[in-house]
């Protein structure tokens, strides 16, 4: 069983699974096998946290995916936005499990520059759409629509949302200003 990988998830219980995203997205990949050891009352509730603490979010609501699939994006791959200047359909052989969800790319290259630097490919604010979040809503997206500007993808439910967001810079300095409060609504 490989670490980080959809066949590695599945023979998880879905309460460990969403621990192991915990676990994977802070530490890396060999911090998963660590997991996979250890019973379920170790992994359940707040287990290895001070008292007085909540329970740990699920990080399957912290990154937009099919609810059905598990795959963010629709599958689509996050690095080929940057290196082909369009959304690109990932395949199944080249699948990460990160942030509770399941990615797909177009190669080995891809998956291992994801792998590294996550925060450098995936979505701002966890895949939702840009314009929205700026209005302070949550709305799911479209992967065909982003747009990339300076270093950060952005993603978007229409063209129009995408061409408002991309001809108005103030909208991205308001979507930074509501992440942290409406990102609090997808983690409970």
């Amino acid at each position: 069983m490989k670490a980080g990988t959809r066949q590695g998830r599945s023979a998880l219980s879905s309460k460990v699974a969403d621990r192991a995203g915990v676990i994977v997205r802070m530490a890396g990949g060999l911090a998963l096998l660590a997991l996979l050891a250890l019973p379920d009352q170790a992994i359940a509730g707040t287990a290895g946290l001070p008292a007085g603490l909540p329970e740990l979010p699920s990080l399957s609501e912290s990154v937009q995916h099919d609810a059905r699939s598990g795959l963010a994006l629709n599958g689509y791959d996050p690095v080929a936005y940057r290196l082909e200047g369009h959304a690109v359909a990932g395949d199944r052989d080249y699948e990460i499990v990160h942030g509770g969800a399941v990615w797909r790319f177009v190669s080995a290259a891809n998956r291992a520059a994801f792998r590294d630097a996550p925060e450098i490919y995936a979505p701002a604010f966890a895949g939702f759409d840009a314009s929205a979040v700026a209005q302070g809503r949550v709305v799911e997206t479209d992967p065909q629509q982003f747009a990339i500007i300076g270093s950060r993808l952005f993603l978007f439910r229409t063209a129009e949302n995408r061409k408002r967001f991309v001809a108005d810079s103030t909208l991205q300095q308001m979507a930074d200003g509501q992440w942290a409060s409406v990102s609090q609504t997808l983690t409970r």
